[in-house]
């Protein structure tokens, strides 16, 4: 996986210079939860459905990152990406640590963490929609 995340992360960054990061958002978002909705069959299933869970994951793991800083600087100047950043970085440190008691609280209930990657799965889905709806900045000064 470690490998994947490596070519996944340079390939959005070679992405991001090219392409809108709000659409790069959506996808990688959207793919990151397809890959969650398939986890709990890929443990049932063959290790061929591990593998190729873990290299579609893998590929996605860090590859929001170069997007994220890019509109991190398009939004707010370049003075300021820095520390915007950082507390991208603490809100998904806080959103992780919540995320992971909350799915081991769902497996003592339910004896699985099928139910906690599913309900990861819609998430990512959900903050794919919402990646295509942020307005660039140019829009927001624009409309006053």
């Amino acid at each position: 996986m470690g490998i994947f995340d490596l070519i996944g992360t340079t390939l959005s960054g070679w992405l991001s210079d090219r392409f809108d990061s709000r659409w790069l958002l959506f996808w990688y978002y959207g793919l990151r939860g397809l890959s969650l909705l398939f986890l709990p069959y890929a443990l049932d299933g063959s290790p061929t459905s591990l593998i190729i869970f873990s290299v579609f994951y893998g590929l996605d793991w860090l590859a929001t990152v170069p997007p994220t800083v890019k509109l991190a600087s398009q939004e707010f100047g370049k003075e300021k990406s820095g520390m915007i950043f950082g507390w991208v970085v603490v809100a998904h440190q806080l959103g992780a640590s919540f995320a992971a008691f909350g799915a081991g609280v769902v497996r003592e209930w339910a004896g699985t963490y099928a139910i906690a990657f599913v309900v990861a799965g819609f998430i990512c889905l959900i903050a794919a929609l919402m990646s295509i709806k942020i307005k660039p900045a140019e829009m927001v000064k624009a409309m006053g």
